[in-house]
């Protein structure tokens, strides 16, 4: 008797079939076929991380800081084992209010450290990421003059090299662009070019764009460009963005930004309108609670700063304030342990995944 043929089944089809069956082996196989489905983690310095690990998260601080200039800075300028002792204390303080992950935003040619962010990390077990990126702002001191004028795609092409191989020979890879623009209306042609450089970098490595900013309209002329571009405005954080505007706020976060306060302090001044005092920050987070907007938003100090050059590193500063000050000001009037977890755990955990994120 002649056997009927078997029914064609892709292969597609009998793989999906059997793994439904086992949950794990389903998992894999997806992640195995697409990609892009693998690409949902944080990058710190020991490495990758499920987004749910990064935890309590301060998204804008500093271990150290050297404003001598890019075409004199390098490792030669400090002692890492100075700076690690100085730094630990604080970091360790940081373990005392849950703080599990903590991002470093002193980029390249301005004090970037890996050695010493992974150090760090090693003795508290507090996740740390670093940068990859060129700093513009301070009429581009901190960008070498040999390298100035490269095109974006010259520029993206060392950033994702640093994200792909690791940062000086060290294996450490950037979990984030840090760069910088300078706080004026029309951004320079060095300046568009570092957010074009930013925007390519994006869309091959899934890094999310930290942009030192400031007032509004520098804020929504990169966001321009990372459209025309074909970046998301979800893949941009509007850093230094206390010196700009809640209209400003509003126009960024309903294109899917992220605005990022981050000076809190708790300075003498009786001045809630300071940007940065514990008052400025009750009453602008409260309004943009108000508004709806507080899923787009994100806090912290930009504290730390050993600064190279000075004694012991100058004045440093610690990074409790949020904690001992804002937090229980922020529950006074009226916010409630979900808010604080939206700004400091769910905000950071989707801003700083690595995923493409398109404008489409």
């Amino acid at each position: 008797m002649k056997k009927q043929p078997i029914p064609y089944k892709s292969v597609l089809q009998e793989r999906t079939a059997m793994f439904l069956q086992f949950p794990t082996l389903f998992l894999i196989f997806l992640i195995s076929a697409f990609p892009s489905l693998a690409r949902a983690q944080v990058i710190t310095v020991n490495g990758a991380i499920p987004p749910e690990e990064i935890g309590l998260v301060l998204i804008h601080e500093h271990i150290m800081v050297d404003w001598i200039g890019a075409d004199s800075t390098g490792y030669h300028r400090w002692n890492k084992d100075t700076i690690v002792e100085r730094a630990l204390p604080y970091l360790k303080a940081l373990k005392e209010h849950g703080v599990t992950s903590f991002l470093d935003c002193t980029p390249a040619y301005l004090g970037r450290d890996p050695y010493i962010l992974k150090r760090l990390s090693d003795s508290t077990g507090i996740n740390i990421l670093t940068n990859t990126g060129y700093y513009g702002s301070g009429n581009n001191k901190y960008i070498p003059k040999s390298i100035r004028n490269n095109s974006p795609k010259e520029m993206a092409a060392h950033w994702i090299d640093e994200f792909q191989h690791g940062i000086d020979g060290s294996g450490i890879r950037p979990g984030f662009i840090k760069m910088a623009v300078e706080n004026k209306e029309k951004l320079s042609e060095i300046h568009t070019n570092l957010i074009k450089a930013a925007a390519l970098t994006h869309l091959e490595t899934g890094m999310t764009i930290v942009s030192h900013t400031g007032e509004d309209a520098p804020a929504m002329a990169q966001i321009k460009v990372l459209k025309e571009m074909g970046v998301s405005p979800k893949a941009f954080v509007w850093t230094h963005a206390q010196n700009g505007s809640v209209a400003g706020y509003l126009e960024a976060a309903g294109q899917g930004a992220w605005v990022s306060l981050d000076n809190i302090h708790d300075r003498p001044t009786t001045n809630a309108n300071d940007p940065g005092s514990i008052g400025w920050y009750v009453k602008t987070l409260s309004e943009l609670k108000a508004y709806g907007i507080l899923n787009h938003i994100l806090i912290s100090h930009d504290a730390g700063w050993y600064n190279v050059g000075q004694k012991n590193g100058g004045d440093y500063r610690g990074y409790t304030d949020l904690f001992a000050k804002l937090i229980p000001r922020l529950k006074e009037n009226g916010f409630t342990k979900k808010d604080i977890d939206l700004l400091l755990r769910e905000n950071p955990k989707s801003a700083y995944a690595i995923k493409i994120r398109r404008f489409l």
